[in-house]
């Protein structure tokens, strides 16, 4: 029986501004991305997202990101390797503190954003971010695009290499993510997503940007939780999967 996780970037606030329905979406999804502090979050949040997750059974992962809260982590940087390893580290040991506290456990660790794309070809700053994983927990899965540098180099470090896709970002021939800036990068109607989401769980295949059929093979499906309707659209992906006869469970 086919099987596939369902992740989503939680605890995207700050103070009293929040981004993301945690509560709702915890009650949809198996595996929580949470933001480190980072682009997002604050100790806080964290707390409070890990208590929510570890109440409810879902997965804590760490969303680790350039430092950048004024760009939501989306902008483009330049850190030096022994910096970012280092920031890595830190990202997860501070959430590991709050889902230690609350009975959990941080189970796998995936960049956010700009880094994100960045350690799908930049094979320095992909070794970064491998290096700080190692620092803090040397048997962390890591999620992130098949085909990345990233899952490269994290199975050269015998790191699990865990695959994820996208069912509301429109993808390149090549495999990856178009980009935000482009038209047509970000999928918005909501049937597309579900329909995308269980062709990809089914077939391990997707329509690209162009119209090509492209092999998207993953383990993890991401649902962004800053969309409008995010929560609704979380909750006909999962059903939508059920009736496909896709098994819904977290990979870690």
């Amino acid at each position: 029986m086919t099987s596939i996780d369902l992740n989503a970037d939680l605890g995207e606030g700050f103070g009293r501004w929040r981004l993301t329905d945690d509560e709702q979406l915890l009650s949809v999804v198996t595996s929580a991305n949470v933001a480190c502090g980072f682009h997002a979050g604050d100790a806080a949040t964290m707390r409070r997202v890990c208590e929510l997750a570890a109440g409810r059974g879902v997965t804590i992962g760490a969303q680790v990101s350039y430092r950048d809260l004024a760009g939501f982590g989306r902008r483009a940087m330049d850190v030096p390797s022994g910096e970012l390893a280092a920031e890595v580290a830190y990202q997860i040991g501070a959430l590991e503190v709050f889902a230690r506290a609350a009975g959990a456990r941080v189970a796998y660790v995936k960049p956010h954003g700009a880094l994100y794309n960045r350690v799908v070809h930049d094979e320095e700053q992909a070794a970064a971010v491998i290096d700080g994983v190692l620092l803090a927990n040397a048997s962390l899965p890591v999620l992130g695009l098949p085909g990345s540098r990233l899952l490269e180099l994290a199975g050269k470090a015998r790191l699990p290499a865990v695959t994820e896709a996208f069912a509301d970002r429109a993808y390149t021939d090549e495999g990856t993510l178009v980009p935000r800036g482009r038209e047509g990068a970000v999928v918005s109607d909501p049937e597309a997503v579900v329909e995308r989401s269980v062709e990809l769980a089914r077939s391990g295949a997707v329509t690209a940007h162009s119209g090509a059929r492209i092999a998207v093979r993953a383990r993890s499906l991401c649902l962004h939780g800053d969309t409008p309707g995010a929560v609704e659209l979380a909750r006909r992906v999962r059903t939508r999967l059920t009736e496909a006869g896709v098994t819904v469970a977290a990979f870690a």
